[in-house]
């Protein structure tokens, strides 16, 4: 699978509203044994159905589909995120229990490209 494959994932999928938790995902085009230069990519997500064990069950849904479509995963860490969609702003902070905390940096710049007139921030600090 080529780069080209890998544009057809979203960057970023999250609730439109809301408190919650987020994880950082990147997405091999093939698994990492079999491409040592294999492309790959970063990906948000994060949903309020996710509550107590979140960012496993994110990562657990998320990299099953991806698997079903040829690609491998690894976590690289997670959070939460505050998204007012009214007031059109996000804040990405926090830490996962399980994964760690996540490249906030990295999140934040993916987000920004798909809400360009948001107002999105990041922080270490919080849960």
């Amino acid at each position: 699978m080529a780069a080209a494959d890998l544009a057809q994932i979203a960057d970023v999928d999250i609730d439109s509203d809301g408190v919650f938790k987020y994880v950082l995902i990147r997405v091999h085009s093939a698994p990492p044994s079999e491409a040592p230069a294999g492309e790959s990519k970063e990906i948000v997500r994060g949903y309020k159905w996710a509550e107590y064990h979140g960012e496993a069950d994110i990562y657990d849904k998320v990299s099953g589909e991806m698997q079903k479509k040829g690609y491998s995963c690894e976590c690289l860490g997670g959070g939460r995120i505050s998204h007012q969609s009214q007031d059109k702003k996000i804040h990405v902070y926090g830490y996962s229990m399980g994964y760690g905390r996540a490249q906030h940096s990295v999140s934040t710049e993916k987000i920004k490209a798909v809400y360009p007139d948001y107002e999105v921030t990041w922080a270490d600090d919080g849960y």
